[in-house]
């Protein structure tokens, strides 16, 4: 797939989780949870620490998300993201878009290994759909 066809095949989910999402409209976690909300899309941040991020009820996990989210925007530190994607693969998230920053390659290497559409190429959710700061 091209890196195109790949970004449609992960922009089909009915709804999308934020995987690092903040509380700070400052932070990219914020940034790409506003971006779908712009979008008209439906989203589901996930912050164990949070109960809720632009009014939106948060999940404390992965493993909370409802099923019909199979797409995962992940802001994480790499580190982080090589530590949530097993558990991603396991909840059966299908399409994982790794932001600038949050890559991690033994995350790349076993999303590929088990045939997930990941998308870690420097490719940002903020400049393909679009995002305005208000």
């Amino acid at each position: 797939m091209t890196i195109q066809q790949q970004i449609e095949k992960f922009l089909e989910s009915p709804a999308f989780g934020v995987i690092g999402a903040s509380t700070n409209r400052q932070k990219y976690g914020n940034r790409v949870l506003r971006c779908y909300q712009q979008n008209g899309r439906k989203v589901v941040p996930v912050n164990p620490n949070e109960a809720a991020i632009e009014g939106i009820p948060c999940v404390a996990a992965i493993s909370d998300l409802p099923q019909e989210v199979v797409s995962i925007s992940m802001i994480t530190p790499p580190a982080v993201t090589a530590k949530l994607v097993p558990q991603a693969l396991e909840k059966g998230i299908r399409n994982i878009w790794m932001q600038p920053g949050a890559e991690h390659p033994d995350a790349v290497a076993l999303c590929l290994a088990q045939g997930v559409n990941v998308i870690a190429d420097g490719s940002c959710l903020l400049v393909v759909m679009g995002f305005h700061e208000h």
